[in-house]
């Protein structure tokens, strides 16, 4: 499943943040906001779109860089997320 979010969360964001130019996407460990292509606003868009996408809510406590701060960091959350809300 985590590659499945990897893959959504990169296509969001080439798709959003670098309007289609994949090859400027960093690499999914690489810190989102350090590279710049996330900022603030781009957190937030972020967070409401794993919310409608994998019908989870984050806290505010949740929006940190330990969850969001990667692709591999974003999908592990969710995962964890996901999986609490199943259970």
């Amino acid at each position: 499943m985590t590659a499945t979010i990897r893959n959504a969360v990169r296509t969001f964001m080439i798709e959003n943040f670098l309007f289609g130019d994949a090859a400027s996407m960093p690499a999914n460990g690489e810190s989102l906001l350090d590279s710049g292509l996330m900022d603030s606003t781009g957190v937030l868009e972020l967070v409401a779109y794993l919310e409608d996408q994998f019908a989870i809510t984050l806290a505010d406590t949740d929006i940190v860089p330990a969850n969001l701060d990667s692709v591999d960091r974003i999908a592990a959350f969710v995962e964890l997320r996901a999986r609490r809300a199943a259970a």
